[in-house]
């Protein structure tokens, strides 16, 4: 029989019988809409937040997408007849997908979920029994090198990655393999690395499953497996960011004090990153008593590298110690040592002065310039997934801001950005709006505020006029001297580029 590999896992070397499993997986449509037109929306939606009663309902039939359903979702024994009737059965016990149980039953070995690629790809995220859709409520109840599946974290990291074609990809801290998967798209060579030996053979099964080119896997924590003289065009990491006394679980635990691995990792991408090249991570950070969190941030960003951070939630460190004292199924336990875990985490804060944990997405840019910009800001507002050209383009307009003075500016050109409209909010009957606000409906979806000035030159960009013409021909119209107006507006043209509403014209 083939080596199944770490603790009964499925052979990594049979990239054959995988392929089997797929067609067979994807002729019996267990897919993400398969499965969504399976179960229907509630009993899908109840899988994303771990509760199988639903699914399991849903299943009752044998059909063959039923049957799969059952296998690998729900981790049920299936008569051995049934799985045969779908599969490659006896491949696949050979592999070690499959293992026999009771008298003529079969089960899975590991968790398979189909996850749906942005092109409209058919994916399978393969992760550890229980874990195919993240770590809701009873995670820590396994091993500690517990390999996860796909999560929130998971997705919005994918969504938020800049997506151009480039040579090299970096997945740091890989998991079960699924930005390595999505990397795979748009890179040419793409490297995989994680401290968890057994998360590298479950993201070469992810890939293989998938249909995906294999990924070159490292083992090693950080960039400790990265030569020194290796860069990379994108490099992309959910790691452990969990701010815990102590690194109890592998999938989350740093093992650093605080925020530290964070700190450690961003400011270690700026050495490993190309020219031009991006580093995205999502992270947790501490707000410190009698510090600034954004100077805190500040503080992290390596040299020679723009930054956009944006901090998506806050929570106080009750609020966060209960959050992860739930996710690892403590409070299911015994209630004086869920008290205990609690106190070490309030006392590890306390230690350390912190009052709140905030949680968000780190975007560093590798920039020629002199003067790199660093943006720091709180954005809990929704926002328009995927978010990966909404990112790449706030990069481009930080180029263009920089490269053109006022001057520069006003003999410029500007289109209002797509689905952007104007509110007028004041007082109802009132002659005048108390203040004028312009919303974006895609990407970010901003709101900004503006003047009546900075209204009426938004609205009337459209490409074809010059900055510094538009406002001589609105001075005209409000009876205010045209240098002036000339003088105090290129600030708001240059917030309202950088944030997006207005974008440069092509000359």
């Amino acid at each position: 029989m083939t080596d199944t590999g770490p603790a009964s896992l499925p052979a990594a070397d049979r990239p054959d019988i995988a392929a089997r499993l797929r067609d067979a997986l994807l002729a019996a449509s267990f897919t993400a809409d398969g499965l969504l037109d399976l179960l229907g929306a509630p009993a899908y939606a109840a899988l994303a937040r771990s509760e199988t009663v639903p699914a399991l309902r849903a299943t009752r039939g044998d059909t063959p997408l039923e049957t799969l359903v059952r296998l690998f979702l729900l981790q049920q024994p299936v008569p051995h007849a049934r799985v045969a009737a779908v599969l490659p059965v006896q491949e696949a016990l050979e592999a070690g997908w499959l293992r026999r149980v009771g008298g003529d039953e079969v089960a899975a070995t590991v968790d398979v979920r189909p996850y749906g690629g942005p092109g409209g790809e058919d994916w399978f995220i393969v992760s550890d029994l229980g874990c195919a859709v993240g770590g809701a409520g009873g995670i820590g109840q396994h091993e500690e090198g517990v390999v996860l599946g796909v999560g929130g974290a998971s997705t919005t990291l994918a969504g938020i990655t800049v997506r151009t074609p480039v040579a090299s990809a970096l997945d740091l801290g890989t998991g079960s393999g699924i930005q390595a998967l999505h990397a795979a798209q748009h890179a040419t060579r793409v490297t995989a690395t994680d401290l968890n030996p057994r998360a590298l053979h479950i993201t070469a099964l992810t890939l293989a499953l998938s249909g995906a080119p294999a990924a070159e896997l490292r083992e090693g924590s950080l960039f400790e497996p990265v030569r020194d003289d290796e860069t990379f065009d994108l490099i992309v990491s959910n790691p452990p960011f969990v701010i815990s006394p102590g690194a109890r679980l592998t999938y989350r635990d740093g093992g650093m004090g605080g925020d530290d691995l964070c700190r450690s990792l961003v400011r270690q991408a700026g050495e490993r990153l190309a020219e031009g090249g991006f580093a995205q991570f999502l992270a947790n950070w501490q707000h410190v008593a009698g510090e600034d969190w954004q100077d805190r941030l500040r503080s992290w960003v390596p040299r020679g590298c723009d930054a956009w951070i944006v901090q998506r939630e806050v929570q106080d460190v009750t609020q966060y110690a209960e959050l992860w004292l739930r996710d690892a199924g403590d409070h299911r336990g015994d209630p004086a040592e869920y008290q205990a875990r609690y106190d070490a985490w309030l006392d590890e804060f306390e230690a350390r002065k912190v009052r709140a944990v905030g949680f968000g997405w780190i975007t560093l840019r590798k920039t020629g310039s002199a003067e790199p910009v660093v943006t720091v800001e709180e954005w809990p507002h929704p926002v328009e997934q995927p978010l990966g050209e909404t990112i790449r383009a706030h990069f481009d307009r930080l180029d263009y801001l920089r490269d053109h003075d006022d001057a520069a500016l006003l003999d410029s050109r500007f289109k209002l950005a797509p689905e952007v409209v104007q509110e007028q909010v004041g007082l109802p009957g009132a002659e005048d709006p108390e203040h004028v606000v312009l919303r974006q409906h895609r990407g970010m979806r901003r709101a900004t505020k503006v003047d009546t000035v900075g209204a009426g030159f938004a609205g009337v960009c459209d490409g074809t006029l010059s900055a510094g013409r538009i406002l001589d021909a609105i001075a005209q119209l409000v009876g205010e001297d045209a240098v002036l107006l000339r003088d105090r507006t290129p600030a708001q043209i240059r917030l309202l580029v950088e944030q997006g509403f207005l974008e440069p014209a092509a000359h």
